[in-house]
């Protein structure tokens, strides 16, 4: 067992599921996996908790501490990845069923399959997010302050993500009306009031900006189309109007142009 906590480069390795609780219970309180050591994958953890990662498991480890925390190898898996994310999956099953508290969001596996926050859940985690130190660092505090990502970078973010939330893959695919988390949120007259006021001036991103003749053109095309074509209105002085008159055929003398 050393050789899966310290170096799992043995013959046949693929990865190992593994559990955290405290030393003086026998009760899970996290399940994971990991193609690394048991080790490595802890320190990760630790480090997680200390930046102030926002979950359930790391406010739970932020409080036991790394002198009271065990951290068990629950399964070798020699087979695939594939067995690996199926073996995390059923030891989350198993021990759930066997009344631990776990403190994973998701079934386990390789994505969160479809998982959800309860209104009840988000609730919690901004109580216990609120006055956090190391987090939402904003202006000179954000080590990013000043800084930009390079275009490389950002491609391969685009590349990486691409695909990862559309379709059957986003937790809200094919809902809608009530059945959308999002279903009766409006912004308050606060919240649109603070959002107006930093969006002015400077804080606009078109702040010192001309558009072009032809995005000028664009624009009032449109216009026109909403408030005049999509109505059946005519104006004389609109010279778009003017010239949908010029195009249109004439009906001949006499004849009804309804047909």
């Amino acid at each position: 067992m050393d050789d899966v906590l310290e170096r799992p480069a043995y013959v046949g390795f693929i990865g190992v599921v593994y559990g955290f609780r405290l030393e003086t219970s026998g009760e899970f309180r996290y399940v994971g996996m990991t193609s690394t050591s048991i080790r490595r994958r802890t320190q990760q953890h630790f480090k997680n908790a200390a930046a102030g990662r926002k979950t359930a498991f790391y406010d739970w480890l932020r409080k036991a501490s790394e002198q009271h925390v065990y951290v068990e190898s629950l399964e070798v898996v020699t087979s695939s990845l594939d067995d690996l994310a199926r073996s995390e999956v059923a030891w989350i099953e198993r021990l759930k069923a066997g009344g631990h508290r776990l403190l994973n969001l998701a079934e386990g596996g390789k994505g969160p399959n479809g998982y959800v926050w309860t209104g009840e859940q988000r609730k919690a985690a901004a109580i216990r997010a609120t006055g956090r130190p190391g987090l939402h660092r904003f202006g000179p505090d954000s080590p990013m302050f000043g800084k930009h990502h390079s275009e490389e970078q950002k491609a391969r973010w685009s590349e990486i993500r691409k695909g990862s939330i559309t379709g059957e893959k986003n937790p809200n695919y094919g809902k809608f009306g009530q059945d959308h988390p999002g279903y009766g949120h409006t912004m308050s007259a606060e919240s649109k009031a603070a959002l107006a006021e930093q969006r002015r001036g400077a804080g606009n991103p078109n702040f010192g900006k001309s558009p072009s003749a032809e995005t000028r053109e664009k624009v009032s095309i449109s216009l026109h189309r909403f408030h005049h074509t999509n109505k059946g209105v005519v104006k004389p002085e609109c010279r778009h109007c003017v010239d949908d008159a010029a195009q249109s055929p004439t009906p001949p003398t006499g004849e009804n142009p309804n047909g």
